[in-house]
């Protein structure tokens, strides 16, 4: 019955290992999501700011091209001042330079004002750009560390089974129906060491009778509050 005993804390050791790594392996996905949604974030922000960018561009394009086409009105209106043969027709055309001239003259601090602002986002952008690049790399770091912690709790985990296939084997199958009802209902913990006269698992005290018995080791005992099954001890009992 020693034996039996022995393979039992072996095999709870080996569904403890298990139960741990399954909970690592539980908060990764939480973590991967976490990393993704920060990644995503400066990925929009910096697409956002480009967009802004090339918005201003654009109106800039625009500006140049209301510019230039004014100019060549303005051009074309001088040049009518030269074939005019009434005062009233003269009177009108330098009416309509006027006018254009001061259209120009909105039009072109209108394109200074948005080489300033395309200067400004210009290295707003570069600055967001290294930023982003660094939250890249963290991101590509902290992802290949997951992949990598996932890998090794899968190959831990085969690794347990394995051993626990090995181990269980060997088991006498009424005993492992109890080892597994006890542990279903203990919380995973369903076999304890009986040390100086109590229950490690409930903390009670065992009956003087059963704590003899226990040294032994010939038989499966169970303490009498929590019902887990006892083992005894040596080093815990000072032998």
């Amino acid at each position: 019955m020693k034996d039996q005993i022995s393979l039992l804390i072996d095999i709870q050791k080996i569904d403890q290992e298990v139960r741990s790594l399954n909970t690592k392996k539980q908060t990764l996905p939480d973590r991967a999501a976490a990393l993704d949604q920060t990644f995503r974030a400066g990925r929009d922000r910096l697409e956002e700011e480009r967009a802004g960018l090339e918005g201003l561009n654009k109106l800039h394009r625009e500006r140049e091209s209301e510019l230039k086409a004014g100019q060549d009105r303005l051009r074309k209106a001088r040049e009518r001042l030269l074939e005019v043969k009434t005062n009233k027709e003269y009177q009108a055309i330098l009416t309509e330079i006027e006018t254009i001239e001061q259209a120009n003259g909105r039009i072109e601090e209108e394109i200074l004002v948005l080489y300033d602002r395309i200067d400004e986002r210009k290295v707003a952008l570069r600055a967001h750009e290294k930023e982003f690049e660094a939250i890249r790399a963290d991101y590509e770091a902290q992802r290949r560390k997951i992949d990598e912690e996932l890998a090794s709790i899968d190959g831990a985990l085969q690794e347990q089974k394995a051993r626990f296939e090995d181990l269980v084997k060997n088991l006498e199958p009424d005993l492992r129906r109890r080892y597994e009802m006890i542990k279903a209902r203990r919380n995973g913990i369903a076999i304890v060491a009986a040390r100086r006269g109590t229950c490690s698992g409930c903390n009670m005290n065992i009956p003087p009778q059963l704590y003899n018995e226990l040294q032994r080791s010939d038989q499966i005992l169970c303490c009498p509050n929590c019902n887990r099954i006892l083992y005894w001890d040596d080093s815990a009992n000072g032998q």
